[in-house]
Formats: structure tokens, C-alpha cells, sequence
């Protein structure tokens, strides 16, 4: 494929920056945006005075969106910390495969720390369902988002995901450019990451070697992403418990921009990056088979195997076991400070779900526990 096949999917190039900057700019939902973000009138017209100036996507990430991170993690969170760096090699590029928890977040703060750490940032896979608004779709292609189709009919969706699965390994492989993808389709509600069999037989559609060698090019590195207040945590029970119900739930485009406003500006606690080993060394013992569909089912085991064992566990989450399993079994992890801290976000998660509140409070706790139990400790 040449680089205009992928025209509907890429984000822009340096030389269309500043025209679809204007275009932002322009939007008159984009400055209700702002308005949200900065507390003044003087200060939105010096934000977009800087935004109308910039020319190129290294310009507008390594300023604007470097010094908004900075402000987020300064004012949402207890601080920002990260490790396994020390697996990567400045200049090469990556394949970034993470558990999902935040909509923006997880891509954006591991951009942020690679950035901060001498690499290059990475394009980032966001899913059709979330360009809800024309200033959304500016302001993700000006970040190096990628398009993955989610609206595509049946016939039309495997042209659309081979697509997407050639422009990764171009990126990589080519282009020599890092790309984020989540380990599903949507934010983990549960608690409970695990990584879908059909991501990787996406990705796996531009293979023209055998299985390992395939995956082996794309340098794939499993990151585990951790929070210590878990992001749109009474959000996300609220619609489990929904779409569990007689009447089902459908999810509006309201209640993704919802996600979004609360993932930035709720608070967050201590979030913690854990980067893993690239998993090439692995996959050299992966044996090509008559039955793909067990490669598919070993490597997506072995990413859910970092993920989970990387998983940095916060005093939340050992309390949350202790009180869902009522053993007692992780009391030395946590104080009775932090047992009253958690008690009171469950009863905060009681009082705003108008549901059951055993229920409520059943799934917010494996929520917080789930992490626990994968990392079978």
C-alpha cells in the first residue's frame, strides 16, 4: 500500500498542521472546551493565540500538550511514576500493547513519559466510535492518532482492519515510528484486563513471515497502566450493571465525552507506567501450528502474563480482596488510614449508582480486586 491508502485513517502530516489548527480553532464547541479547561478569559486567548501559531505535530505535542499534561498530573494526581524503561532502545520503534483504563490518559501520560525519556512519541490507535465531534477528530489526528473503524459494515470490516493492521507494521517497520494500541476494544470495567484473541489476528493480517518472525517485527513490549483511584470508576459500574440488566444499555456520545471530562480533570491518585521487556525473546519459542488459533490464544496469555504480574497493586486494591474475599489475607499492605479512604469511595460509589447497593458495591470492590487476583500473589 502507498501512503494515499491511507488517507482516511492517518493523522495529519506536518504540512496540513497549521490549516486544520484553524479549523480547531474555529469551532465554536472547541472554545467551550477551553473555557472548561482554563479558568480566564486572558488565558484562553493566549492558548489560542500560541495554538494558531504552531506549524508542525512535534511543535504542538513538545509544547501545548507537553505543558497541559504537566498541569493534570500536577492537579489530579498524587504523581506520576513509571518503570522498565531500561528495556528500550532510544531510536528503535515499538509496538506498545496496554491494558485500557482511561480513554485519553493511557495513551497520552505514556507519550508524556516517553517523550520525557529521550524517545520519540508514539501514533496511537483511537477508535472511530469516539470521533464524535469535528473538533475531536482535529484535535486526535494533530496528536498522531490512527483511525480504526468501528462502524464498518460486516463485508466492508475485514478490508478496514487489514488497513490498519498494514499501516502498524509500515510504521514500524518502515517508517521506523512507535504506535500505542489497547490490549482490547474499550476500557477495562471490571478490573480485569485481558487481551482479545481479535486484536492480535488483526495485527497479525500484514504478516507476509511466519507467526513469530511476524510478530517478532513489530518489537511488541506489553505496558501495564495503574491507578490508584480508578478513572470513571462509578461511571463504568453504572453502565456494567446497565447493560447486565432487562433493559439493556446504550451507550451515547455524551457518555463517552463524559468519560473523557472526568478521566483528564477527576482525581487520580498515584498512576504507575510499567513498561515490560519487548517480547521478541519469546516468541522465538513460539512454533508455527496447523491450529493458528493456539499461537493467537499463547501470545495473547503471554501479554496478559506481564501485564498482570507488572500491574503496580496500590493499598486500594489489596483492600478491596481483603474486603471482597474477607480473608485478611494482604491487612500487612495497607493501613487502617488507607481501609477508611477505600470504605468511603465505596460508599461515594453506593450513593451515586441508583441501583442495588449490595450489587454496587460488589462490583466496585472486584473492580480494584481483580488486579490482585491476576497477579496471583
Amino acid at each position: 500500500m502507498n501512503d494515499q491508502s491511507f488517507d482516511d485513517i492517518r493523522p495529519y502530516y506536518d504540512h496540513e498542521v497549521n490549516e486544520k489548527m484553524q479549523l480547531l480553532l474555529a469551532d465554536p464547541v472547541f472554545d467551550r472546551v477551553l473555557k472548561y479547561i482554563y479558568p480566564d478569559a486572558g488565558t484562553i486567548q493566549k492558548v489560542k493565540y500560541q495554538l494558531s501559531k504552531i506549524q508542525t505535530i512535534d511543535q504542538l505535542q513538545f509544547s501545548f500538550v507537553y505543558e497541559l499534561l504537566k498541569n493534570v498530573i500536577k492537579g489530579t494526581t498524587s504523581g506520576l511514576s513509571f518503570d522498565g524503561m531500561e528495556y528500550l532502545e532510544k531510536g528503535k520503534p515499538y509496538l506498545f500493547i496496554s491494558n485500557h483504563r482511561d480513554i485519553i490518559l493511557d495513551s497520552a501520560l505514556l507519550n508524556y513519559l516517553v517523550y520525557k525519556n529521550g524517545m520519540n512519541t508514539t501514533q496511537i490507535a483511537i477508535g472511530s466510535n469516539l470521533l464524535i465531534l469535528d473538533w475531536i477528530v482535529h484535535a486526535v489526528k494533530l496528536n498522531r492518532s490512527f483511525i480504526i473503524n468501528r462502524d464498518a459494515a460486516p463485508r466492508e470490516l475485514l478490508a478496514a482492519s487489514h488497513k490498519v493492521s498494514q499501516y502498524i507494521r509500515d510504521s514500524i517497520t518502515t517508517k521506523n515510528i512507535s504506535v500505542w494500541i489497547a490490549q482490547r476494544e474499550g476500557r477495562t470495567k471490571d478490573g480485569n484486563d485481558k487481551t482479545q484473541i481479535s486484536l492480535l489476528k488483526m495485527l497479525n493480517m500484514s504478516n507476509e513471515k511466519s507467526f513469530s518472525e511476524g510478530f517478532s517485527e513489530l518489537n511488541v513490549v506489553p505496558v501495564s497502566i495503574s491507578y490508584e483511584i480508578e478513572p470513571c470508576g462509578i461511571g463504568k459500574i453504572r453502565e456494567m450493571i446497565k447493560k447486565d440488566g432487562d433493559e439493556g444499555y446504550i451507550k451515547t456520545s455524551k457518555d463517552d465525552l463524559k468519560s473523557m471530562s472526568k478521566g483528564m480533570f477527576g482525581q487520580k491518585g498515584h498512576i504507575h507506567f510499567s513498561f515490560g521487556k519487548p517480547l521478541n525473546t519469546e516468541l522465538q519459542n513460539f512454533e508455527d501450528s496447523d491450529k493458528p488459533n493456539d499461537l493467537f490464544q499463547q501470545l495473547a496469555s503471554n501479554i496478559d502474563d506481564h501485564i498482570h504480574s507488572q500491574f503496580k497493586l496500590w493499598p486500594n486494591n489489596f483492600v478491596a480482596y481483603d474486603l471482597l474475599t474477607s480473608e485478611g489475607k494482604f491487612k500487612n499492605k495497607y493501613t487502617d488510614k488507607d481501609l477508611l479512604a477505600f470504605k468511603a469511595l465505596v460508599l461515594e460509589s453506593r450513593s451515586e449508582i441508583d441501583e442495588d447497593a449490595a450489587e454496587v458495591e460488589n462490583r466496585f470492590l472486584k473492580l480494584y480486586a481483580n488486579p490482585v487476583i491476576n497477579a496471583n500473589i
